[in-house]
């Protein structure tokens, strides 16, 4: 129930029902993988059962598509949709530009590939999210298993040419074992403190032998819904140069509720 939620928790909520306004009948929509494209996933859920939305969700990760078939929505796969109307995802991180960082959840490559092949990408996020400069969250970086550990000193070394603050790479565990992508891939988290030049990193980082992908997503975000824990929104346009403000008020709702 809403009255049992954190503040944070109301907040993403929030910004996840006022993402639904974007999806439109007969749309192919990414769903994000995280806690925040969770709440979208069960909103857009409610909406299929209760209104006969009738849409196509491509999920960026296995436990997304288990969700959104758990609440209603007809999932098919990228290959199956080719291109998308529209994708709605969480982010660890975004700035005044809408660059983000992405990952936390593990999904990074699945979520960039999918916000890519979108017309529009639409970031959901609690306001904790926006920072001044991108670093202060790890920045994931995935990499095949095959000679990780050097894959790891490249790219601590290549670090050391980067406006960064830290230079530290860890290996993403999941318990006593490395965390594994759905890919079979493992995650380097980078503790960088601040990004100088995010356009610039992702590029060094991209080509260095071993990394498949990392979780600077440069130039994708078209719009960010920022909820609050009162009920409050703001939505903002990269593109139309647009702030727009609107509330929520909460309503008890089974159905979304239930399995929190």
């Amino acid at each position: 129930m809403t009255g049992e939620l954190s503040p944070i928790d109301k907040a993403k909520f929030v910004a996840a029902k006022k993402a639904v306004e974007f999806v439109e009948d007969g749309m192919r929509v990414g769903l994000g993988t995280g806690s925040t494209a969770a709440w979208l996933v069960r909103c857009l859920g409610e909406q299929v059962r209760e209104q006969g939305l009738r849409i196509k969700g491509v999920p960026t990760s296995t436990r997304t598509a288990e969700l959104a078939r758990e609440v209603g929505i007809d999932v098919m796969s990228l290959d199956e949709a080719r291109w998308l109307d529209l994708t709605i995802d969480g982010a660890d991180e975004f700035d005044a530009d809408l660059n983000l960082i992405k990952g936390g959840g593990g999904a990074l490559l699945q979520e960039k590939i999918v916000a890519t092949a979108s017309d529009q990408m639409v970031v959901i996020a609690d306001a904790a999210k926006e920072v001044e400069h991108l670093g202060n969250f790890p920045l994931p970086v995935e990499v095949v298993p095959y000679g990780w550990q050097t894959t790891q000193a490249l790219v601590e070394e290549a670090l050391v040419s980067m406006d960064v603050m830290g230079r530290k790479a860890t290996l993403r565990m999941n318990g006593a074992r490395p965390y594994i992508t759905d890919e079979g891939n493992h995650i380097l988290d980078l503790h960088l403190g601040r990004i100088g030049n995010a356009r610039q990193l992702a590029m060094v980082v991209n080509q260095i032998p071993g990394v498949v992908e990392n979780g600077l997503f440069i130039d994708i975000c078209d719009q960010v819904v920022i909820g609050y824990g009162d009920g409050r929104i703001e939505v903002r346009d990269i593109n139309e140069g647009t702030v727009n403000e609107d509330r929520l008020e909460f309503v008890e709702s089974d159905n979304l509720f239930s399995d929190i």
